[in-house]
């Protein structure tokens, strides 16, 4: 078993080890190390396509982050007080959200959003006043991203602050409520400060997941370009270095808010303890 693990490990790093060390390559093809050198990196950042793709992953992850956590926190919350048959059918939405492919997100986003485009926009025009110019249009773009992201990285949050809720002491939420705190100030001063870890957590790994995410951005990006979708349109005329140089750095950001979140939970455990 020790010598298949070994096995299985190698077979998933090995490849990942490869695209960082080819990153440094002098050379100018991704396949032919002649030496090391970090001017790929250079290049990178000199890139201006590059540099707006970073900007709009940046900029919808971190939109993505911040919805997910406000709504998945509310969320969890909210069904701590739903019991019976209803809290399972809940539960099975959640998982259900967690599980399901990307490529099957994807399509049934890109479907609904078209559907609904084809009703607002004609709703929009008839309702937009004469001598303002022509009325907006509702396309696919950065509210879409958003909005899909969060869908799939809401049920993540919900499902890491639902276990740290249970994980709390509850006992301080009853005193507070016996020394006559308001439901808000209970919330504020005695049950956030428990969770705020968590819901971190949530945020940093939902930023992550939306980062790196390519199918789902695949379908519902319209004329925005992120990250991981200029990567795959510029392996379509060949690997270079500066490719491996990107998928370095996305490598190296995802690593670094994965072990943060990480230890943000670990910690909160062993305080508990």
């Amino acid at each position: 078993m020790r010598i298949y693990a070994i096995t299985v490990y190698l077979f998933l790093y090995i490849p990942i080890g490869i695209i960082v060390l080819f990153s440094f390559n002098a050379g100018r093809h991704a396949s032919d190390f002649h030496g090391l050198s970090i001017k790929w990196y250079g290049k990178v950042l000199d890139n201006i396509f590059a540099m707006e793709a970073l900007t709009t992953s940046v900029v919808v992850a971190l939109s993505t982050a911040i919805l997910a956590s406000l709504f998945g926190t509310m969320a969890a919350l909210a069904l701590q007080e739903v019991r019976g048959r209803l809290r399972v059918v809940y539960d099975a939405a959640i998982y259900i959200a967690i599980m399901i492919p990307g490529i099957v997100l994807g399509i049934a986003t890109l479907v609904a959003l078209v559907t609904a485009f084809k009703f607002l926009n004609p709703v929009l025009h008839g309702l937009w006043p004469q001598g303002l110019g022509d009325p907006p249009r509702l396309n696919m773009g950065y509210v879409s991203l958003i909005a899909s992201h969060t869908m799939f990285t809401m049920a993540l949050v919900i499902v890491i602050v639902r276990a740290r809720i249970s994980g709390m002491d509850r006992t301080l939420i009853e005193a507070s409520t016996d020394l006559y705190a308001t439901p808000w100030r209970t919330f504020w001063q005695v049950t956030l400060p428990q969770i705020y870890p968590a819901i971190l957590a949530g945020f940093l790994l939902s930023f992550t997941f939306s980062f790196d995410d390519f199918i789902i951005a695949f379908f519902v990006a319209g004329t925005e370009t992120t990250l991981p979708l200029y990567v795959f349109s510029s392996i379509r005329r060949g690997v270079t270095p500066e490719i491996n140089a990107i998928g370095t750095m996305v490598l190296a950001v995802s690593l670094t808010l994965l072990v943060v979140a990480q230890f943000l939970l670990r910690a909160r455990v062993d305080r508990t303890h």
